[in-house]
């Protein structure tokens, strides 16, 4: 049975338990385990919104739609294997690891989008993506101009690097 770690409003899917826990984190195999986590609905909609795919909410209805929502959602997410005890790959729940996954989503994502999701300083976005994720990862990262501003995503070619 596939486990799913959140950390913040970052959730990775593991097909066993990684060793190491930590205590700002949380770990539900069932939507049941949600359910009663004790979850805001607050935390369950930023949850969401960070989810690659999910059209942004500002709340739900209820918690019940939450946790069904939530769980759907969840079996989505392709499953990360499961991280060696001192590896120096990438962290799950890293603030790389979640602009990554901003830039995953199919629409992409725009500089104050991830500045906010962040709370970081624009320019601070653009020399993540122009060092961290171009040069060092190796990412193509693909930017396109539409009617409501530069939307920034990774290609579909090359979004599994390393």
């Amino acid at each position: 049975m596939t486990l799913y770690i959140i950390r913040d409003d970052t959730v990775t899917a593991y097909p066993s338990a990684p060793a190491r826990a930590s205590e700002d984190e949380l770990r539900v195999r069932s939507a049941k385990e949600i359910e009663t986590s004790g979850l805001s609905n607050a935390q369950m909609a930023a949850i969401w919104n960070a989810l690659p795919g999910t059209t942004p909410v500002a709340k739900f209805k209820d918690r019940k739609t939450a946790v069904q929502r939530l769980w759907a959602a969840f079996s989505q997410l392709s499953v990360a294997s499961a991280p060696a005890g001192g590896s120096a790959g990438r962290r799950a729940g890293s603030k790389q690891a979640r602009v990554i996954g901003l830039l995953q989503r199919p629409e992409g994502a725009t500089i104050d989008e991830i500045a906010s999701a962040m709370g970081w300083q624009r320019h601070t976005v653009r020399g993540l993506i122009s060092g961290a994720l171009k040069k060092r990862l190796g990412l193509d990262i693909v930017s396109e101009r539409t009617d409501r501003g530069r939307f920034y995503r990774i290609s579909e070619g090359r979004s599994a690097a390393r």
